[in-house]
């Protein structure tokens, strides 16, 4: 028989968004080797979900597992930087080159989630769409709702679910694939995010999933609610910000000061790529009237 699991806290705490609570929970002794690296792994993705992509860089020696030195890497992709972003993907591919380490699920989860940052979808799906853990899986699904294809997104959660259906990070792709699908399943995602809420702890990513869904349902006053909530638990956070503008605009609300908000959290957020498109096409259309 095996024993408890004594990283699920951990580990449950980073699926749902809940950054720093995985870190506190750290903590943890009688782990073997593997858990041990499975625990940093997870503590440092923590601390690059939260913006210390130094902290991650300077504590990951050359010595560490290749699980984390894949952790590391991704440190030095989101740190910024052109060039740093170029040696990110050059030694990411050096790394997938060679037969001894090419698949190791970390490494696996890192070049998925570098290359889809990237919009390389299909480079993306190349690495990651052999499946092998869950959160492989969820990737993939997140994936294949980026590209629209909700098909090959609900083979990925079936088996999901034949894995565990109660898990986590199942519930969760199962409420993006009800968003994604719309109509009578934004009621269904919607009870999976207050579900997952009220089982665990309210974060910010699943406030926003929850507020989404109430847009999608019309309740746009009920969606501001929330993401003023979510946007008290994290001022920074870019896709809370991105929301509040949309939920606005249907409110008919002024957007001017999150938008200068969201200029400075994340200047490249597809929202404002969208905006300026859509800015530069008007002005196009009226200089054929000028």
């Amino acid at each position: 028989m095996s024993g408890p699991d004594r990283l699920f806290s951990l580990r449950n705490n980073f699926y749902l968004g809940a950054y720093q609570a995985a870190i506190n929970e750290s903590n943890v002794g009688g782990l073997t080797e593997a858990q041990n690296v499975e625990k940093d792994c997870l503590v440092y993705r923590s601390y690059i979900a939260l913006g210390s992509y130094q902290l991650v860089i300077d504590e990951i020696n050359s010595s560490a597992a290749t699980a984390l030195q894949a952790v590391k890497l991704l440190a030095m992709y989101f740190l910024g930087g052109e060039k740093r972003g170029t040696i990110s993907l050059s030694s990411l591919q050096e790394w997938l080159s060679d037969v001894a380490i090419a698949n190791n699920p970390t490494l696996l989860m890192i070049a998925g989630t570098i290359y889809a940052q990237e919009q390389n979808f299909n480079e993306a799906l190349k690495y990651t769409n052999g499946g092998g853990t869950l959160e492989l899986h969820a990737l993939n699904v997140q994936i294949f709702l980026k590209i629209y294809r909700t098909d090959h997104a609900e083979k990925q959660l079936k088996i999901m679910q034949q894995i565990d259906e109660d898990h986590t990070l199942t519930q969760l792709a199962s409420a993006w694939l009800c968003l994604a699908l719309g109509g009578s399943k934004i009621q269904e995602a919607f009870y999976i995010f207050q579900e997952l809420c009220e089982k665990y702890t309210w974060t910010v990513p699943i406030m926003n999933g929850r507020a989404v869904c109430n847009m999608h349902m019309g309740h746009f006053e009920d969606a501001e609610t929330v993401l003023l909530e979510a946007l008290n638990k994290d001022a920074k956070d870019a896709d809370t910000i991105a929301n509040l503008i949309v939920c606005n605009l249907h409110l008919g609300k002024p957007t001017s000061r999150y938008l200068n908000q969201l200029k400075m959290v994340d200047p490249d957020h597809p929202l404002l790529k969208r905006s300026a498109n859509a800015q530069e096409a008007f002005e196009r259309a009226l200089q054929n009237f000028s």
